[in-house]
C-alpha cells in the first residue's frame, strides 16, 4: 500500500473519531486485492493475524464510514474499496461461478448514467451499476449440460 492510501486511510478513520489499529489496517490490506472478495475469502486469508469476530466487525466499521462496499451478486455479495481507494468502476457479475469482472473507465456507461441522470431531472451524487449473469465459462457448461 502507498503512503498516500494509507494517510487517506487513517485520515477517513480519524475524521469519525477512530484510530488505526492493527486489525483494520489487516483487512484494509487484504481489501486491496485485484477482485472483490466474499467474507469467507477475507476470513480464511486473515486466519492466524486476526480472529473472525474481528474481520466481520472491521468489515462492518468499514462499510458504515465509506472505506469499502458490497457488491451484490444475487443474494450474495462481495466486498472492495471504495470509490475512495481505487478508480470508479463498474461491475459484471456471473451468478453461477460467483466471478467478478470490472468495468473501468467506460466513458459510455457514464455518459449514459449522466444522460438518464438528466432526463429525470436528478443531480446524480453517486451511483454504482452491476450487471448480473451468466460468464463465457458457465454459459458453455451450461450448454454442454443441456446436450
Amino acid at each position: 500500500m502507498s503512503t498516500n492510501e494509507t494517510r487517506q486511510f487513517q485520515a477517513v478513520l480519524a475524521a469519525s473519531g477512530y484510530s488505526l489499529t492493527r486489525p483494520r489496517q489487516i483487512v484494509f490490506d487484504l481489501l486491496i486485492a485485484p477482485e472483490p472478495q466474499s467474507m469467507a475469502e477475507l476470513v480464511k486469508k486473515a486466519a492466524g493475524k486476526i480472529d473472525r469476530a474481528s474481520v466481520y466487525r472491521t468489515v462492518a466499521l468499514f462499510e458504515e464510514l465509506g472505506i469499502a462496499h458490497r457488491i451484490y451478486i444475487g443474494w450474495k455479495y462481495k466486498l472492495e474499496l471504495s470509490d475512495q481507494f481505487l478508480a470508479h468502476h463498474h461491475h459484471l457479475s456471473c451468478l453461477r461461478c460467483g466471478k467478478v469482472v470490472d468495468i473501468h473507465d467506460d466513458a459510455r456507461v457514464e455518459a449514459f448514467i449522466t444522460g438518464v441522470a438528466e432526463q429525470f431531472g436528478f443531480a446524480p451524487r453517486r451511483h454504482q451499476l452491476e450487471v448480473d449473469g451468466w460468464c463465457a465459462v458457465c454459459q458453455a457448461e451450461t450448454a454442454k449440460q443441456s446436450n
